[in-house]
């Protein structure tokens, strides 16, 4: 009769375990991150009005910076804004939640900024930028996304407490 085969002594390297499921991964949101539930709707807000804005601002900066430099720097800078607020979103995580408030509240300081300004001193804005008039080319979302951001945002960092 053959002898059972002998345990090897080479040590075996251990099997890879699977990341835990709320690991987050490059490119995707943890599950019940920000980006979830109600918070899609903000990423795709933030989305939208991201290349709303860099659309407009490199087309107006390119072909009309001569006509309102201010305003279509403004809108550039609106646009880098809802860009990073959008990846902030979709990546989840404390930092990301964190970086995304500041984010909201400096949009917010900005929108009511800059929409003061172009009510008081109209000849400064020649043209609108996305946040002239706090937002009202753009049905005043500008004044009400950084709101609704911040609450979210404030409303999952209680859930995570």
């Amino acid at each position: 009769m053959p002898e059972p085969a002998s345990e090897s002594t080479t040590p075996q390297a251990p099997e890879p375990q699977s990341p835990a499921p709320d690991a987050a991964t490059p490119g995707r949101a943890r599950a019940g991150g920000l980006g979830q539930g109600p918070g899609r709707l903000l990423v795709l807000l933030y989305g939208v009005f991201t290349v709303a804005a860099a659309s407009r601002s490199i087309y107006q900066l390119a072909a009309q910076y001569h006509e309102a430099p201010l305003a279509y720097i403004l809108s550039a800078v609106s646009g880098l804004v809802y860009a990073f607020i959008t990846v902030s979103l979709v990546r989840g995580g404390e930092g990301a939640r964190k970086a995304a408030f500041v984010c909201c509240a400096a949009e917010l300081l900005g929108v009511l900024t800059i929409g003061t300004w172009t009510l008081a001193d109209p000849s400064a804005f020649p043209d609108e930028t996305v946040w002239s008039d706090y937002g009202m080319g753009y049905l005043f979302i500008p004044i009400f996304l950084p709101v609704t951001g911040l609450i979210w945002l404030r409303k999952r960092k209680a859930r995570q407490d």
